[in-house]
């Protein structure tokens, strides 16, 4: 029987070539976090809000429960989202 999702708010933006938005996404799915992807290089709004939130114009910025990482910060990751 498939373990029930991890109820957190998560969102991640992205750009399509990005290697560690893709091991993020890829970390997600594995331990059954629902997401929200937002892809910045075709939003420049949602772009603008990564920068606002975030101070950064790298990606990816992961958002989970309104706490920001910079990058794909694993172990960070697994501590806000209670994966041990």
């Amino acid at each position: 029987m498939p373990e029930a999702p991890i109820t957190h708010k998560v969102s991640i933006y992205t750009t399509d070539t990005c290697a560690y938005c893709k091991m993020a996404k890829d970390f997600f799915v594995k331990n059954n976090v629902v997401y929200e992807e937002i892809n910045v290089s075709r939003n420049p709004v949602k772009a603008q809000e990564m920068i606002n939130i975030s101070h950064q114009m790298g990606v990816p910025v992961i958002e989970i429960d309104s706490k920001i990482i910079i990058g794909f910060d694993k172990l960070k990751v697994k501590q806000l989202l209670g994966i041990n």
